[in-house]
């Protein structure tokens, strides 16, 4: 077991108080704080909490030296034949006060053959046009800790047909009538394709027009799409002249509330908006930019990346399985499996403790209170909230109780039973029990 201190990711996005608050710092921060990494990822590695000054202190005590050191320990058989010696999950906190980027993600094809083909073109991995940085895809999937709000995935276009019939923008009829002969994922491609490779001076008339209808509407008192419009507003007011502002106009508007999750496959077109969430992925720096951003958006290549396949705002959300005081989210990811615990260390309302079995390796990371890992060895680690605990594949089994009187942590494995079968959900091993009488 190794206790991990998280890294700090100070994008200017981040917000100045959800993190410094879970992790009991004053608040605000000096500084934005976007993400906080539990990961080997090897550009912030979490660091190993030790007893000792030496150890603490030295810059191999950190995930990624763990692994490396001894990867059939720590990752097990299994993740080794699959994934070869590197964790193949990253695990954050997304602390977001401003919208990200709209962004898409590769298929492992996808990102292996890109990769590739930027290596023979002698880019630099830290090349600023580079869309590929490594042979990865990265599914990813969202967890709220607060309300939190997301663009995801083309809206079904006679949807998307309704609200630009709501805005009245003369200038939207042209593309009004191109997704009202077309409404489907080759209409959808059609008209972002356009918006995408439209003229500078073009678009910003485009997006002014259209945010005065949006203005016209919200004040008119129709609340048919007011989230879309509120966010169309912010976007506009936040990137004048994007493009990004349009394509906004497209997606599904989500609002999770805490515990409420979303999941992002290859091709998913998407932006995270504001909240805190827990977020999982695949350990992969891939991203395909649209707009949102400053930085390089490489048109031909997101188009080829994209799924423009119309999905509703329910299809996004994964299948959710309880299982005692366990609540698992199912995707077809085989890099990872979260779940969300609440224990009770008074007994009174919720289950008091539960045990493991260790297949493959995991992570726990607390989000509330603080809770006691104790291992079959008699070994026992304290997690406060903003910390999380590395459990590899050769520890023995644990037992985690609530050292609070309420507890609140996420537990990510790698599907071990599911990495022969990628794209196939996974199985629901791996809870030997719940509550206080739960094997020691």
């Amino acid at each position: 077991m190794e206790l991990l201190e998280g890294v700090v990711r100070p994008y200017a996005w981040g917000s100045r108080t959800a993190i410094a608050s879970l992790q009991g710092r004053p608040t605000p921060s000096a500084h934005p704080e976007a993400e906080l990494w539990f990961g080997a990822h090897p550009a912030a590695p979490a660091q190993c909490v030790r007893d000792t000054a030496v150890e603490q202190n030295s810059s191999d005590s950190n995930l990624l030296s763990v692994i490396r050191e001894d990867p059939a320990h720590e990752l097990g058989a299994a993740v080794l034949g699959r994934f070869g010696e590197r964790l193949p999950f990253l695990l954050k906190i997304l602390a977001a006060e401003e919208p990200l980027s709209l962004q898409a993600h590769p298929t492992l094809a996808q990102a292996d053959e890109g990769f590739a083909r930027e290596n023979a073109l002698g880019l630099a991995l830290d090349a600023p046009e580079r869309n590929y940085r490594d042979p990865w895809h990265k599914p990813e999937l969202v967890v709220a800790v607060t309300q939190f709000d997301a663009l995801a995935g083309f809206r079904p276009p006679t949807r998307t047909v309704e609200l630009f019939r709501e805005l009245q923008v003369p200038a939207l009829d042209p593309y009004l009538g191109l997704l009202a002969g077309q409404a489907d994922r080759d209409g959808l491609r059609a008209l972002f394709t356009t918006w995408l490779t439209l003229p500078d001076k073009a678009i910003t008339t485009l997006v002014t027009a259209v945010l005065e209808g949006a203005v016209a509407v919200l004040e008119s008192g129709a609340d048919t799409f007011t989230d879309e419009l509120r966010t169309l507003l912010e976007l506009g007011e936040m990137y004048p002249g994007d493009p990004g502002v349009l394509a906004s106009l497209l997606l599904n508007r989500v609002r999770l509330n805490p515990g409420e999750s979303l999941y992002l496959p290859a091709g998913s077109l998407h932006a995270y908006l504001h909240g805190t969430a827990v977020e999982i992925m695949a350990n992969s720096d891939n991203v395909l930019r649209g707009g949102l951003t400053p930085k390089h958006i490489d048109v031909p290549e997101l188009l080829r990346v994209l799924d423009f396949t119309p999905t509703s705002d329910d299809e996004l959300l994964p299948t959710v399985r309880t299982l005692g005081a366990e609540r698992i989210y199912l995707t077809p990811a085989a890099e990872f499996r979260l779940s969300r615990i609440e224990l009770d260390g008074t007994g009174l309302l919720l289950s008091q403790s539960i045990s493991f079995d260790m297949p493959g390796p995991q992570m726990l990371a607390v989000l509330g209170g603080t809770i006691e890992v104790r291992a079959a060895t008699g070994d026992t680690v304290s997690v406060a909230a903003g910390s999380a605990l590395w459990l590899a594949d050769g520890d023995p089994d644990v037992v985690v109780r609530a050292s609070s009187s309420r507890a609140t942590f996420v537990r990510v494995l790698v599907p071990v039973s599911q990495v022969a079968a990628p794209g196939q959900v996974p199985a629901v091993p791996g809870s030997a029990g719940a509550g206080p009488d739960a094997p020691e």
